[in-house]
């Protein structure tokens, strides 16, 4: 009979005035050598440490599930590299978690309300910036997608010089990016050409399925589960656009007339857009591993989501010209002409009335509400975002309905339909 070795664990304990505690496993118990037996016959968890703190602490010991059935197989204890340790306390301490949890939920509800309160400026403000550039929204679509690069990167930088981001947040693998940025283009690319054959409408009634898609998606890319009132209340959004968009008579259909490859085309804009969302989630997660529980910061995710995203969109540019009626050939001209409406400059200039004030207001409150979004998936779920976003629709189309400066009831951009589609870079 020999008695268990002895072993020192070091915790950590972020709630305590300590940074750390060390811990002694001492002798408890006497067991045979036979491997064979199991240390801990009933429990695979019991009580064995106490803090100097006396707080009581448990060992949870993990085998791995892939080791070879003939490497003790019975034993809860084993010294075998796959094994681990985990530490946590229990008893006074929880006192200390439930403080951690108040604290982040009080942090998640003052978030979500300024991410709605930006999110409902963000609709008006670009119903707004639409009246003086009314000729030239591709042209503001650009300078979002390419100016938002600029001014990411420049935060980024600003950021890494003053430490806040690390060279371990830099290096983090840019295939995620990648594909981020590729999906937002190819969303983008898809609700155009859908967008301009579907009537006005069935556009946001179609980018409903962008919840449906994210709760999917998150699922299978998260590993994530939803409760049954949830699924039901995921059917219910489906049920409803489906039964928008085919109700009444055959002639007076929302999609009468309309080709069954273009609401497709917009559902299938909203899955690439709610894909995106979810792998940015993806990201922050697995960063938290790999950067051994510090998070990722957004604007590491924002500057290279943006930078290939602005990669894939230069190179369909072609198509989206064309697709506006703009001649590949005539584009830099136009974007001549559309950088005169939105400053306001040259004596040919007419109609731009509220440039550059409305475009820039819109610009820095985009901004701001992209940055909101993203710390929002960052502290809880993308899903949480998108409801916010969802919920901002009803407000903003509250206020557009009032007088509202350089909106006059008969004005054509106050009865456009627009989709916005870089809500959240």
């Amino acid at each position: 009979m020999e008695s268990l070795y002895s072993q020192t664990i070091r915790a950590k304990f972020p709630n305590n005035s300590q940074t750390q505690q060390s811990l002694l496993l001492r002798p408890i118990i006497n067991v045979p050598l036979n491997p064979n037996k199991s240390l801990f016959p009933f429990s695979p968890t019991m009580p064995l440490l106490t803090s100097s703190s006396r707080q009581p602490l448990q060992i949870i010991h993990r085998r791995n599930n892939n080791n070879n059935n003939n490497n003790n197989n019975n034993s809860w204890f084993s010294r075998d590299s796959s094994s681990k340790f985990r530490a946590r306390a229990l008893g006074n301490d929880s006192s200390g978690r439930r403080s951690d949890v108040r604290v982040n939920r009080e942090l998640i509800v003052l978030n979500s309300a300024l991410t709605l309160v930006l999110g409902v400026a963000n609709r008006v403000l670009y119903k707004l910036a639409l009246v003086p550039m009314k000729e030239y929204p591709f042209f503001l679509a650009q300078l979002t997608t390419f100016g938002y690069l600029a001014i990411y990167l420049s935060i980024l930088y600003a950021r890494y010089r003053a430490g806040i981001v690390t060279k371990e947040m830099v290096a983090y693998p840019k295939s995620r990016f990648f594909l981020i940025g590729f999906l937002e283009a190819l969303g983008v690319l898809c609700g155009m050409y859908a967008g301009a054959m579907l009537p006005g409408p069935a556009i946001p009634i179609l980018s409903q399925t962008f919840l449906v898609w994210q709760l999917t998606l998150s699922v299978f890319i998260l590993g994530r589960a939803y409760t049954l009132n949830q699924i039901a209340g995921c059917l219910l959004v489906a049920a409803g656009v489906v039964l928008a968009v085919t109700s009444g008579s055959d002639s007076n259909q929302m999609l009468a007339g309309i080709a069954f490859v273009w609401p497709v085309l917009m559902v299938a804009s909203s899955a690439f857009q709610a894909a995106a969302s979810v792998i940015k989630e993806f990201v922050f997660i697995d960063a938290a591993s790999r950067l051994k529980g510090k998070a990722l910061d957004i604007f590491v995710v924002n500057s290279f989501g943006s930078g290939f995203q602005a990669l894939f969109v230069l190179l369909f540019l072609p198509f989206l010209s064309n697709l506006k009626g703009i001649p590949f050939s005539e584009l830099p001209s136009f974007l001549k002409s559309g950088a005169g409406c939105f400053f306001n400059i040259g004596n040919n200039i007419s109609g731009c009335e509220g440039a550059p004030l409305l475009p820039l207001l819109y610009i820095f409150t985009n901004i701001a509400f992209n940055i909101s979004i993203l710390n929002l998936v960052k502290i809880s779920t993308a899903v949480v975002s998108s409801l916010l976003v969802i919920s901002s629709v009803p407000l903003s189309m509250y206020l557009l309905s009032m007088p509202l400066p350089y909106l006059p009831e008969d004005s054509e951009a106050g009865h456009r339909t627009v989709t916005h589609l870089n809500h959240c870079n």
